[in-house]
């Protein structure tokens, strides 16, 4: 399907579904319970947020400290990122879907899935012969001498 396509439904459908479960919610608590309980899952996603990017970005440095990519703790950022944009956004679909986005486990699940969907893992080419095996690499570069020793 046509992405354009895709963000014209999403633009529709979202909204119509956020106000239909704020009108079927505010008609079973009333009007003030329900902007309150907007009010409140946007400040309890913020206080989230902040607790778990601040738990991933020190994962991402001892992940950096060992000298590995930090690929998956990147992508957490990114889903914690969406998560926020998701929470501070008023209606229930959508804080359903962000504080679906706090739970680590289920973080974790879609961006290995998707890694492994993405990644495309080739295996190492064997030389074609025993010369190219052992090739030499030459790295070019400037050199400067600060002491002239040849006096």
């Amino acid at each position: 399907m046509n992405p354009f396509r895709i963000l014209l439904i999403l633009f529709l459908v979202v909204p119509l579904l956020e106000i239909y479960l704020l009108i079927q919610v505010g008609g079973l608590i009333g009007a003030m319970p329900t902007v309150f309980l907007v009010v409140f899952t946007a400040v309890l996603g913020a206080f989230l947020i902040r607790h778990q990017g601040l738990s991933t970005m020190q994962r991402v440095q001892a992940t950096l400290s060992q000298g590995e990519i930090p690929a998956v703790e990147m992508l957490e950022g990114l889903f914690l990122l969406i998560s926020g944009a998701l929470l501070l956004t008023p209606g229930f679909f959508t804080d359903t879907l962000g504080f679906l986005c706090l739970v680590p486990a289920f973080r974790r699940y879609i961006i290995l899935k998707f890694l492994e969907r993405s990644v495309i893992v080739t295996p190492p080419s064997t030389p074609s012969s025993h010369e190219d095996h052992h090739r030499t690499r030459t790295i070019e570069g400037e050199y400067w001498r600060d002491k002239d020793n040849s006096d």
